[in-house]
């Protein structure tokens, strides 16, 4: 989120430093993800220490903490897992907030500069070792199971009748609503269609700006938010569409990706129903966001641009889910 959180700031870097025995020296919002209930700052502490703390309107979910620490008691070396308290735990309250707290990764995402040669095989690798994890039985109830029944179309029927009632965006809906009811048609054509697939698990936001690095060195995995059981194409998506990322797999990429991976060949309609729904869920969070009011001009102009984006790719006459 670019708006900050409706917290005092000094209260809450105390909250942190009593909750996880830090000293801390500072806390720095920092203007990332797209999420409109979650919120991030990086902790400094007087020793050079940083951590990377998430703040969420609403609770974590149990997999959300859970799974990232059992994945990494796997081996998977890459997840980056919450921090558990001095008092046992993880999570804790303050404000009507949730807190998580992470190692700190120094290199940014790969969303703008892309993977390396060497970490689109490491990309494979993670991917191929996560599907092939089996889930401890308290991990498998907590897990949230793929059903093919997405809200997202209903949301989007919705929250455009409002947009094009709306000064906002109603010059927007004009130009690309009639492409987004089409997409929510094919969406739900295709969700009656697909071959469900043996079920692995799943990071399910496994785009590149979720992998952080330092130039071309080994990866970390974040934003374990909302992982679930799913056929492993919820998971490939990502690697296989063109839309995540500003610089897409090609066919040079693809064998870096199969040489850690493995052999592969992905569901097509699996794929396209993933996308579609990925799309439809994105569009109708941004409307919502930019409907909501108390938003600042900055961040309604920073879903403006993702949400036109988005549109843009949907009604090019090419596009196919």
């Amino acid at each position: 989120m670019i708006d900050r959180p409706g917290v005092d700031e000094r209260l809450l870097a105390a909250e942190v430093a009593a909750a996880w025995s830090l000293d801390v020296a500072d806390l720095v919002f920092l203007p990332v993800g797209l999420d409109g209930n979650a919120w991030a700052y990086r902790v400094d502490t007087t020793g050079g220490g940083r951590y990377f703390l998430k703040l969420r309107r609403g609770e974590f979910t149990g997999a959300a903490v859970a799974l990232p620490g059992f994945l990494r008691a796997h081996g998977l070396r890459q997840v980056v897992a919450p921090i558990d308290l001095p008092a046992g735990g993880a999570v804790h309250g303050f404000e009507g907030y949730r807190l998580l707290l992470y190692p700190f990764h120094e290199g940014g995402s790969l969303w703008a500069r892309g993977p390396t040669d060497r970490q689109w095989i490491e990309y494979g690798e993670f991917l191929g070792r996560l599907h092939e994890v089996t889930p401890s039985a308290d991990l498998a109830a907590a897990l949230p199971v793929e059903t093919y029944r997405s809200t997202a179309g209903e949301r989007l029927r919705t929250l455009g009748e409002q947009a094009a009632a709306s000064d906002a965006l109603s010059s927007f809906w004009k130009r690309y609503g009639a492409a987004l009811h089409r997409l929510a048609k094919s969406v739900d054509a295709l969700a009656s269609r697909v071959t469900r697939g043996q079920h692995v698990i799943c990071h399910a936001d496994i785009h590149p700006g979720n992998l952080i690095a330092d130039g071309d060195g080994p990866l970390h995995v974040v934003d374990w938010d909302a992982p679930m059981l799913a056929p492993r194409e919820r998971d490939l998506m990502f690697v296989y569409s063109r839309d995540f990322g500003d610089h897409p797999i090609d066919a040079h990429r693809a064998a870096l990706f199969r040489r850690g991976y493995g052999p592969v060949e992905p569901d097509q309609r699996l794929l396209s129903y993933y996308r579609g729904e990925r799309h439809l869920d994105d569009v109708a969070e941004f409307l919502r966001s930019i409907l909501r009011p108390g938003g600042s001009p900055e961040s309604r102009a920073n879903d403006l641009h993702w949400l036109t984006r988005i549109a843009e790719a949907v009604a090019d006459p090419g596009y196919a889910p």
